[in-house]
């Protein structure tokens, strides 16, 4: 079952995690991701609006295909336009909008997918005491879906704001969402822009500060 706006519980003690808003994903990017345009001012209100409890993170790809291992290797052999060797520096950037923002949000760099694999992410959320992460940014079905689970599994309660998620596979970004929605009611939920401004606001927050 799916819950109903209203079911909602408030939300506290939590942070906002935007998930690779960086240049290599824009217009004219290596991973171009054509809906980062459309969803990209919902994400900068909802970074605005929480910019004190905002954490950036970045899609750090390695130097060369030959620093990994595995199927890694093989993938940025196909993507060797995306290592760092080849890649503008600038393009591992956040889109301009969103790094105007920081301070006081803050950035974590990962290498992978997930943004708690080789990162700081679980120990600064801990330090902070987070039980809730609101969780927007690029791509639905893969660095978001990875980051989700990974939230899931480590306890956190997830709150997905739906109209600020996006992802290069229309097909991918509606059955990520649909399982969302119905495998993981539990754990996850999952609302707009304007639900989250009534659910989350800072005053009622006791753990609200700056990251």
């Amino acid at each position: 079952m799916t819950k109903t706006p209203e079911a909602v519980e408030p939300i506290r003690d939590a942070a906002h995690l935007c998930i690779d808003m960086q240049r290599i994903f824009s217009v004219g990017g290596v991973w171009e991701t054509p809906w980062m345009a459309r969803v990209g001012p919902a994400i900068v209100d909802v970074a605005s609006r929480y910019r004190h409890r905002t954490i950036f993170t970045r899609f750090i790809p390695p130097e060369r295909a030959e620093d990994c291992a595995g199927r890694w290797r093989r993938y940025y052999e196909r993507w060797k336009a995306a290592t760092r060797e080849q890649l503008p520096p600038d393009q591992l950037d956040l889109v301009p909008e969103l790094a105007r923002l920081v301070p006081p949000g803050v950035v974590v760099d990962k290498p992978v997918y997930s943004g708690f694999k080789h990162s700081g992410l679980a120990a600064l959320l801990g330090r902070l005491g987070i039980g809730t992460v609101v969780v927007t940014g690029a791509e639905t079905d893969v660095c978001v879906l990875a980051t989700v689970l990974d939230a899931v599994d480590l306890g956190y309660r997830v709150v997905l704001v739906e109209d600020a998620l996006c992802s290069s596979s229309d097909p991918g970004h509606d059955a990520l969402m649909t399982m969302y929605r119905t495998r993981f009611h539990e754990q996850i939920d999952l609302v707009s822009i304007d639900q989250l401004s009534e659910l989350w606001r800072p005053e009622r927050d006791a753990a609200f500060g700056q990251v």
